[in-house]
């Protein structure tokens, strides 16, 4: 008897001995690894995407900016895509390892249409613009394949890869530590390649900084697979996405069916069973959006003969779906807000590459900024004022009124920095074009403020709406409430262009000569649409009421 038991015990240590081997820290630099090769990547080909499209495919700078405006906005939407699928199908290692060859094959393929001649078009003659020829068909179909590849992968790795990664910690101060190592990881790897591969795409040439990327990207697919045997495995469990598509399409086919007061005509179990058999009372759906407990109302269409719950999923939900259901509906005008939010910056985003195309960019004798790292200033300000926000203002605002402030508050000072942002920005632009006229060209370093006030303003929302949804979503959900996030950014890049295609069917403000145009126009027509999103902010965040806190 001893003897089993000491080899049980035996057994028992070497199970948790073969355990820690997986998960936990040691597995954390190959996802640190896998970000950074990644970010490198990626974002020196997308952070210079526009300046290529127009230098090298000859193709206008407005279009350029929109064809940016979906690759960005694809790279923030298939992180939506890929969670399902990892959840509901492959699990995140598969699909985070899918993911980034599709990325390393379209920087290879980018790469491609950089140093064979026959994969883009004749450069533009400088004495006359009538010699420019625009990209041929199968110049077009190779240029949007890679870019569509380099969305793909990268959007389907990034967060994928993330989640994966704190499923290696059980305790949840290890995983917000491994999420800030994480994203610090692709903030500094980001900003990397704004400044140095851009500078050297710019420089030393195109073919060099895709070759850069490329490398990039094959040393983090590398790094990622040589750390599997050190990650725990995962099966997938399902996705909850699927649960709310649930709730609809039951209660839209029980439209017609009278709603009970009775617990027992609503179905409150969720372990899965047929049988309709409750030790306690179930509880009642909550009287708000009291259409959609339909879904949880048993009919008789959902009992077997013999009274037992015939099992459709798509027919009959559980009250705690059903509740689920209706939390993400509250959310929604909050979320609504958020993308509003988001368009003004995208938009700003773009125009800044544009206008730094056209301005003074040498700093010092010898150097000259590169157009496509402008945008580095946001990196740059944002963690400055994100630490500062976080250790100082918020400490002193406890003291003071010992109270901390809500998340919406919090956010509602991102709204109105942003609104700020756009009105300096409307102000620089119209100094400029006033210079241009005069044929002066201003400094680039007039964007700076600009960008500041950006980066602080995205140090208030951005964490405040990443923390705002991840607990005020449903318990079942919470491995998808970033992915939200990420999908209003993409949203927003996608509706950005809609609103640049109408302003220049109505208006003469976006030739492809700015320097014609009128860009501070553009600028304050997103203070109005700023301000009045800022209005209807405040009219739903007002009466929100905050749950699961």
């Amino acid at each position: 008897m001893d003897g089993k038991v000491e080899a049980s015990s035996k057994e028992a240590d070497e199970s948790l001995s073969n355990g820690s081997k997986r998960g936990g820290w040691i597995s954390s630099p190959f996802f640190i690894g896998m970000i950074a090769g990644m970010s490198l990547g990626s974002t020196g080909i997308v952070g210079n995407l526009i300046v290529y499209l127009t230098r090298e495919f000859n193709i206008k700078s407005i279009t350029a900016t929109q064809i940016s405006n979906v690759v960005v906005g694809s790279t923030s939407i298939f992180p939506v895509v890929a969670a399902i699928v990892a959840d509901s199908f492959f699990g995140s290692f598969y699909v985070a390892f899918a993911s980034s060859c599709i990325l390393l094959l379209g920087t290879i393929l980018l790469f491609l249409t950089e140093t064979i001649n026959s994969l883009k078009p004749h450069p533009c003659s400088k004495d006359s613009s009538t010699t420019c020829k625009p990209p041929t068909g199968i110049q077009y179909t190779v240029l949007y394949i890679s870019i569509l590849l380099i969305s793909i992968g990268f959007g389907g790795s990034r967060f994928t890869a993330a989640s994966l990664g704190a499923n290696q910690f059980d305790k949840p101060e290890h995983q917000g530590t491994f999420f800030n190592w994480y994203f610090f990881t692709f903030y500094v790897a980001s900003g990397a390649a704004l400044t140095g591969i851009i500078y050297i795409e710019d420089n030393l040439g195109w073919a060099i900084g895709f070759g850069i990327c490329a490398v990039a990207a094959f040393v983090g697919v590398v790094v990622f697979v040589l750390g599997y045997r050190f990650y725990r495995a995962e099966k997938p469990q399902g996705s909850a996405i699927l649960d709310l598509g649930r709730v609809f399409v039951a209660s839209a086919r029980k439209w017609r069916c009278k709603l009970s007061s009775r617990a027992e005509d609503y179905y409150g179990s969720s372990s899965g069973h047929d049988v309709l058999v409750h030790v306690l009372p179930p509880p009642i759906p909550g009287k708000g959006l009291r259409f959609f407990n339909r879904a949880a109302l048993i009919t008789d269409a959902d009992l077997h003969s013999n009274g037992t719950i015939k099992k459709s999923s798509w027919r009959l939900c559980t009250i705690q779906q059903v509740e689920d259901f209706k939390k993400i509906v509250g959310i929604l005008p909050l979320w609504t807000s958020s993308l509003f939010l988001s368009i003004p910056i995208v938009m700003q985003m773009d125009f800044i590459i544009l206008q730094a195309l056209v301005m003074d960019r040498s700093l010092g004798y010898h150097f000259e900024i590169p157009a496509g790292s402008i945008s580095v200033i946001v990196l740059i300000s944002a963690p400055i004022f994100l630490t500062f926000l976080d250790r100082v203002l918020l400490p002193s605002w406890h003291k003071v009124t010992r109270k901390s402030p809500k998340l919406l508050h919090q956010i509602g000072v991102g709204h109105v920095f942003n609104v700020l942002g756009m009105v300096v920005s409307a102000l620089v632009e119209s100094k400029r074009l006033k210079l241009a006229h005069e044929h002066v060209s201003m400094s680039v370093l007039w964007l700076f403020p600009q960008l500041v006030l950006v980066g602080i303003g995205e140090a208030f929302h951005f964490p405040g709406q990443v923390t705002f949804y991840y607990q005020q979503f449903p318990q079942s959900l919470k491995s998808t409430s970033t992915a939200t996030v990420s999908m209003l950014i993409g949203v927003a890049f996608y509706m950005s262009n809609a609103l640049i295609d109408q302003v220049r069917r109505s208006t003469d403000w976006l030739p492809d000569d700015i320097n014609h145009g009128k860009i501070d126009n553009v600028y304050w027509m997103l203070v109005l649409l700023g301000g009045i999103n800022f209005v209807y902010y405040l009219f739903c965040s007002s009466p929100y009421k905050y749950e699961n806190v």
